[in-house]
């Protein structure tokens, strides 16, 4: 069997440098020259802002430079846009889009609003003059509720909107899910919260700035998902200038999860300033910065219900969702609540009657946006806990009422309700594989175990299906070397997904090159053509076929140039696990004589162009594809102090042909665990009053450890799609939509009462045990 190819387990040949020290992140870079960026920012949740004055500041030891608003305005520095349209419902506003400024000067809307920049020879310096700034605040009324932001006697955020609807939207189809609504036998509501949750991803922001004057270009070093997400934003809107006039390079990258595909003002600062200075300016954002600043996911307060008929099959499914923005869009903010989560609407369930409805509001607190999943977790777990009230309703099992609503393989390719197209999948069979590994059978004595114990024991289970693909096309460049050696260039970006092994084992499989011969160049503007960069599951899906195509579009030119060097037909050559062959005869070429001879102009057949250096741009067909499972947990839960425990896991995922079964189950862990926490522990908290952020660090704010997590028993049902030649799906985010609903399902099933909402805090459980006894 082949070591390196598809299918196999490679360890990530990456985690030799980043586990010896020579990963190299943007903190590790250090310009000569280089000046230190610092931020005040606002401690208040709502106020406007009387009076500025930094002069203070300005004359204070290490001080190059203090930037306000207006400071901006003067230099023309641009308004920071939200990159997409949401349509309103029918008879509602247009969706308003209110100015974000890289610096406030009016007011500040909420704790963590970026006022003043000062930059200094140090960071010490920057900080301690920050302290000199002196503002004058008029502290106004603020909403950090999300429930009940739109209520009619709410402070407004937005005076010129005059209420803090951002956009009122839905998917349609409401009479006739009203129609099934009156034809049902039985109807399970329900009311939920999707806790807020922040990124926190292990490396934090960074920023370095820099303006090259001999070429008139700025230059941005940031940990990014694409530098192209950055780049052109950050030129057209803020900076004003064309795209090649700003480079933008992310080097190792610690993590994404959604939130580093956007235009910061931190970035944009940095850029302005070196400027200014003609010396480079760095900013590093601390951790409670990155709770105060970073986008944060989720923050929805949903209303839903599902019509049932008789027989248990699902016909009609009504949503209403309220989903913060915060207290401004940022880049894609009002999408993923509405547009990007509907995508999946119905999920894996045969199931038309469809009708979503989700106001977008301003609240005083932290922009929401994409975090691992954008909006599909949130459609998933819904339908999940409908489908379990309805089971206990109705008198089915979880697991069979389930089976009585999954699209059948005979309605596949199956068009859901807003349209989409599934193109592939075996959602019984997927259940069915999940239930047998965690031994769903065998967990009434595991229950009657626990209860010898003293220990309440649940179980639970939850289905998900993804939307994944991101943008619609993918570059890839490979270049092969005088030496036989290949340099893959993709507008795709690793923050740990592990594309340096993935590639190079797509690369190895089709080319036969050998796997550490393979050098994955990425995440820099002036060497990349383009790309989507990495986000919503796509690496694979997109770069990977692009990956295959270069590879393809090389060896054909190959071919041609074995064929004059063997003095054959081209028809005649054969090519094989990396030799050219002459059919019939044992005349054969490898790569590194073949390459060594592409650059030699001498040795190559009239009118044929030097060089193995082949671009390509993949355009796929479809709008995503749809990577799904079924998670099963078992919890345990103390009743004397509340405290739960997830002691057993297990998930069967379909992401279609599996490249690498280790890199796909290091993503599923780490999905799972995000889900979990946001299931178990993370909640962020704002002060009803004050609208301060009260989970401000990890003294608050409870990630999750590996003491957290049980063994996690992950497999996969392959069900390759018909959508892309390599028939992959994407994997990064299964574990976080499946999750959540498969342990709060569990918990459930623990405590005997029909729902509970996340975070599923010892304090929480308790007063339910103490309310049920």
């Amino acid at each position: 069997m082949d070591q390196f190819g598809i299918g196999q387990p490679v360890r990530r040949k990456e985690d030799v440098r980043f586990l010896t020290g020579r990963g190299r992140y943007t903190d590790d870079f250090d310009l000569p020259g280089q000046a230190h960026l610092a931020i005040l920012r606002s401690p208040h949740a709502h106020a406007r802002i009387v009076s500025l004055d930094v002069e203070a500041a300005r004359t204070a030891p290490g001080v190059l430079l203090v930037l306000t608003g207006h400071d901006a305005d003067a230099d023309g520095i641009g308004l920071f846009k939200v990159q997409i349209e949401v349509p309103a419902r029918a008879g509602t506003p247009a969706m308003f889009c209110p100015p974000r400024r890289i610096l406030q000067t009016d007011a500040v809307r909420y704790v963590g609003d970026p006022v003043v920049a000062v930059v200094a020879e140090t960071r010490a310096q920057a900080e301690d003059a920050l302290e000199l700034v002196a503002i004058e605040y008029e502290m106004l009324p603020a909403i950090t509720d999300t429930g009940r932001a739109l209520d009619e006697d709410a402070p407004v955020i937005w005076p010129q909107r005059g209420s803090n609807l951002c956009v009122d939207w839905s998917n349609g189809r409401q009479e006739q899910t009203d129609a099934a609504f009156a034809q049902a036998a039985h109807v399970a509501q329900i009311e939920l919260v999707q806790n807020r949750v922040v990124g926190n991803p292990m490396e934090p922001r960074v920023a370095i700035g820099a303006w090259k004057a001999e070429e008139g270009r700025y230059e941005l070093i940031t940990p990014s998902q694409g530098v192209f997400r950055v780049r052109d934003p950050m030129a057209k809107d803020i900076l004003k200038v064309p795209p090649e006039k700003l480079r933008v390079i992310s080097p190792d990258t610690g993590g994404g999860f959604g939130l580093r595909s956007k235009c910061f003002p931190e970035s944009a600062m940095v850029l302005w300033a070196a400027r200014r200075l003609g010396r480079p300016v760095k900013w590093r954002s601390g951790r409670t910065e990155t709770f105060l600043a970073d986008p944060h996911g989720r923050d929805h307060v949903t209303r839903a219900e599902m019509a049932f008929d008789a027989n248990g099959k699902a016909i009609g499914l009504r949503v209403r969702s309220i989903a913060a923005v915060g207290a401004y869009l940022l880049d894609f903010g009002p999408r993923i609540p509405t547009v990007a989560g509907a995508r999946i609407a119905g999920t894996v369930y045969d199931l038309q009657n469809v009708n979503m409805q989700v106001r977008c509001a301003f609240t005083n607190t932290v922009p929401t946006d994409a975090y691992r999943g954008a909006g599909r977790p949130e459609i998933a777990y819904t339908i999940e806990r409908l489908l379990d009230l309805g089971a206990a309703q109705l008198g089915f099992t979880r697991e069979e009422i389930r089976l009585r609503n999954y699209i059948r393989p005979d309605q596949i390719p199956y068009t859901n309700c807003v349209g989409n197209v599934l193109d592939s999948g075996d959602f019984a069979g997927t259940q069915a594989l999940a239930l047998r590994i965690a031994d769903w059978e065998g967990f009434p004595a595991r229950r009657a175990e626990a209860k010898a114990r003293g220990k309440l024991r649940g179980i639970g289970l939850g289905y998900f299906i993804e939307a994944s693909g991101g943008a619609p096309q993918e570059w890839a460049r490979l270049v092969m070397t005088p030496e036989g050696k290949a340099r893959l260039h993709v507008g795709t970006f690793s923050h740990g997904q592990g594309h340096e092994t993935a590639f190079a084992q797509i690369l190895h499989s089709r080319l036969g090159l050998a796997f550490e011969d393979v050098e994955l160049v990425q995440g820099d503007s002036l060497v990349i053509d383009q790309g989507g960069g990495t986000g919503g599951s796509r690496s694979s899906q997109m770069g990977g076929v692009a990956t295959a195509m270069a590879g393809e579009a090389v060896l054909v030119k190959a071919k041609r140039i074995a064929a004059h060097l063997m003095e054959a037909d081209l028809a005649d050559v054969e090519f094989h696990a990396g030799r050219f062959r002459v059919a019939g005869t044992d005349i054969s070429l490898g790569w590194a004589q073949v390459a060594a001879a592409a650059a030699d102009p001498a040795r190559l057949a009239p009118g044929e162009e030097p060089g193995l250096d082949e671009k390509v741009v993949y355009q796929r067909s479809s709008e995503c594809n749809f990577p799904n499972g079924c998670h099963v947990a078992e919890v345990e839960i103390d009743p004397e102090t509340g405290r739960l425990e997830v002691v057993r896991y297990s998930c069967v995922d379909d992401v279609g042909n599996v490249i690498n079964p280790m890199l796909v189950h290091g993503q599923s862990h780490g999905g799972i665990a995000q889900g979990l926490g946001q299931a178990v522990l993370e909640d962020t908290r704002y002060d009803p009053e004050s609208g301060q952020l009260l989970t401000a660090s990890f003294m608050d704010y409870a990630m999750p450890r590996a003491s957290d997590l049980p063994a996690l028993e992950v497999d996969f049902n392959v069900v390759p799609t018909p959508v892309n030649e390599l028939g992959v799906k994407g994997a990064g985010e299964g574990g976080a939509c499946g999750a959540p609903p498969a342990i709060i399902s569990a918990a459930c099933d623990a405590l005997g009462v029909g729902h509970l909402d996340m975070p599923l805090t010892p304090e929480k459980i308790w007063r339910v045990l103490n309310r049920a006894a």
